[in-house]
């Protein structure tokens, strides 16, 4: 485990680094369909010299094509394919990706930025236990720590992998891990251990309830096969009400806070695509269930299908919030270091 990485960006390269080398072809998912910028040809990925190509995504299931992704890794034979991403509704099968990846000897990583909170708090499969060769994944998503990136590996990597790993974040990549966010990330970590189940099984709860609700509203919510998500995040497709742009500013005005999102079925219109998506991480973790989730929806209606103003809609949203200020799923005060004392004697024990 590395977690020297300032961010989930500067821990992609640094497996990138490690496990490719300038020519070399890796395949991810499309950003239409939920990747990461630095794992395409247009970031971390194309500074490197890497081809992409695309794994093959099912708008209908919202999760990777099996059978049509094999044919087209048996085609490429890629150095390394790309599971997970920035836009995560659903598991993807990683445990098949892996078989596959293994007729061609290419290595598979996982993006966890979104959901490592939700892998730690066994909300989600474990990739490293599907078969994963390195897992990569923001501090400060699900996982509620400080900004910061994290590297873990399967020790099927092999040792001068790993040994390249390790080196591709310090000395290639950093010089400063910005020593004072690491407390911050072990608190975290401790967190996630004492509190984390409970955490990521609400997460999920509440983005169930809350695209239930959106979708009771009339809004068109992705996944509905599948029950919307199994995620924090719940995408909305929006553009018959003026598009991703367009509606996550009138939100934003009445303090609802969503990023415009492109669409698995959309041309690459980033600047203007259809969707929205948005998280439950945040309400989640200052206390909010599924009751606060229909009264969001609420809101969310008003501003987007009824045409109510935003700045009407604010007051009733700042009144709602006030309610909820204190952090749940952690220590109080002084707890955290007590936590982290024990682990420590009981490691050192165990190295005796």
């Amino acid at each position: 485990a590395d977690l020297m990485p300032l961010s989930g960006v500067i821990a992609n390269t640094a497996a990138l680094m490690a496990l490719t080398s300038y020519g070399d072809r890796i395949m991810s998912l499309s950003l239409q369909a939920g990747a990461h910028i630095s794992q395409t040809s247009i970031s971390s990925a194309g500074v490197l010299g890497l081809k992409s190509e695309y794994l093959v995504f099912d708008p209908e299931e919202m999760n990777i094509d099996v059978d049509k992704s094999r044919q087209k890794i048996l085609k490429y034979r890629p150095k390394l394919v790309i599971t997970a991403g920035s836009v995560y509704l659903f598991p993807h099968p990683v445990k098949e990706i892996k078989e596959i990846c293994d007729e061609v000897s290419a290595r598979v990583m996982y993006d966890g930025a979104h959901v490592a909170g939700l892998i730690a708090g066994k909300a989600f499969p474990n990739p490293l236990g599907e078969g994963c060769d390195v897992v990569t994944f923001s501090s400060h998503k699900t996982f509620p720590g400080p900004q910061g990136g994290m590297i873990l590996c399967n020790d099927s990597l092999g040792k001068d992998n790993i040994k390249r790993l390790s080196e591709a974040a310090f000395p290639k990549l950093i010089s400063n891990h910005h020593l004072h966010h690491v407390a911050g990330k072990a608190i975290a970590a401790a967190e996630m251990l004492e509190f984390g189940q409970g955490y990521a099984r609400q997460i999920v709860k509440n983005a169930k309830t809350l695209a239930a609700a959106l979708y009771a509203h009339g809004f068109r919510v992705l996944g509905e096969k599948n029950g919307f998500t199994r995620s924090h995040q719940v995408l909305v497709d929006i553009s018959k009400e003026g598009g991703g742009s367009k509606v996550a500013d009138s939100l934003e005005k009445a303090n609802i806070i969503c990023s415009k999102q492109v669409l698995p079925y959309e041309d690459e219109k980033f600047t203007d695509p259809a969707g929205i998506r948005i998280g439950t991480q945040e309400l989640t973790r200052v206390g909010m269930k599924e009751n606060e989730m229909d009264e969001i929806a609420g809101f969310m209606k008003r501003v987007i299908i009824d045409g109510e103003n935003p700045e009407s809609v604010r007051d009733d949203v700042v009144a709602f919030k006030s309610n909820y200020n204190q952090v749940h799923y952690c220590f109080r005060s002084g707890e955290a270091y007590n936590y982290l004392d024990d682990i420590y004697n009981s490691i050192q024990h165990w190295m005796k």
